[in-house]
Order: C-alpha cells, then structure tokens, then sequence
C-alpha cells in the first residue's frame, strides 16, 4: 500500500485555526487602529444635546477602514497566504473613496435627524412627527451599512451601490433583519462597554455582517456580475 504524502506544515486542523485567528487578529487591529481617529473625536465630545449633530459625522473617518476589514475578512476564504496586511491595505486603497463617498451624507442626514429628535419641543416637532423621523434615520442607518458591504467587495459606481442598497432593504426582508440585529449589538456593546471596546470587537462584528450579508452578495454576483 502506497505511503500517504506528507503534509506541508499548517495543512492540520490546529494549523488551519490558528492561521484563523490571525488573520481575524490582524485584521481586528488593523480596524480598530483605523478607528481611532473617531474614537478621540467622539472621547473629546461631551454627551450633551449640543453635540447630538456631531455624533453621527465622527462615524464618517472610520467608514474606509471598515470597508477595508470587511474586503480582508471576504478575501480570506480565498486564499491561503498569510497575508492580512496587505489585503487590508489593497482593500483600503480600492475602496476608501466610495466608502467615504456613501457615507458622509448617510451621517450627515443621521446628524439631523438625531438633533430633531433630541430638540423636538425646542423645534415644536410632535411626538408622532419624531417617531417617524427616528425610523427613517434608521432606515438611514440600515442602507448605510448594506452599502457599506457592497462598496467593499464590487466595483460598482457609488450611486449604482446606493440604489442596490434601498433595493436590497426591501428585497431581502430576512437580510434587514439581520442588519437591524448587527445595530443593535454594537449600539448595545457601545452604551455598556464604550466605543473602544467596540472597536476592540470590530472584526468579530464584520464577519457576522458578512454573514449576514451572504445572500445579497450571490445575488449581486449571480444578476449584476459577469
């Protein structure tokens, strides 16, 4: 009985988790140090109504780097190079444009919603009136990170990204969920823990929204890309 062929170093169970969780180490630094200008301006903000239109925009400086963990963490079940870096840079340099692109005005619209509803007698706004400007700033919210994905991994023009957003919002009810779910978790990990525990947890919570986002990326593959 012919011998089995030796294995290359790595190709064994332990190996292939350890390569793993180095890859997501990496990546999870890479974000979180991407991350920190939005983590001092939002540390240098006091908590106070004042601010409630400046919360949202401090987001914005983060979005490029977060495009960039998401394209490393999808680009990793493609390869087996230990190579975090450098994918997490390529997908910076690809897609830090768009990225900025989208959402500088998504923020830029949650800012003035969040101050409408934070001064809403200041403003005679009724209650019904800021109930529904909460949920479109959710909806906002939603369609943001939905284009955030797919800014991330095709290279697509931003305003065709954007109508795939709202398309994908409500075609894929089940998806949105999903998405609502994810907000939840990091405003939940926020408020307990602080922003830089999030950040610490960023490439945990992009995996899950990759996951997520599943069913949206082979639709868009499978009816947009040849």
């Amino acid at each position: 009985m012919a011998a089995a062929a030796p294995r290359d170093f790595g190709d064994g169970v332990l190996g292939r988790i350890t390569a793993r969780v180095y890859w997501y180490l990496v990546v999870g630094v890479l974000v979180a140090l991407g991350c920190g200008p939005t983590l001092v301006l939002l540390t240098l903000l006091d908590r106070s109504s004042g601010n409630a239109l400046l919360v949202p925009l401090c987001l914005a400086p983060a979005a490029p780097f977060l495009a960039a963990g998401i394209f490393a963490l999808h680009a990793r079940a493609g390869t087996d190079e230990p190579v975090p870096g450098s994918t997490f840079v390529r997908g910076l340099r690809l897609g830090w444009l768009d990225a900025l692109r989208l959402w500088v005005p998504a923020t830029a619209v949650l800012g003035v919603v969040l101050t409408s509803v934070v001064h809403r007698e200041a403003a005679g706004i009724s209650v019904a009136y800021a109930v529904v400007l909460g949920a479109v700033g959710l909806a906002v919210l939603l369609w943001a990170v939905q284009a955030l994905v797919l800014v991330s991994l095709f290279s697509f023009r931003a305003r065709d990204v954007a109508r795939l957003s709202v398309y994908y919002l409500g075609r894929r009810p089940s998806v949105t969920v999903g998405l609502l779910a994810l907000v939840v978790v990091a405003g939940g990990v926020a408020w307990v823990a602080g922003e830089l525990a999030l950040a610490l947890v960023a490439a945990a919570w992009l995996a899950f929204l990759l996951r997520v986002a599943q069913p949206v990326l082979d639709d868009v593959r499978a009816r947009f890309v040849a």
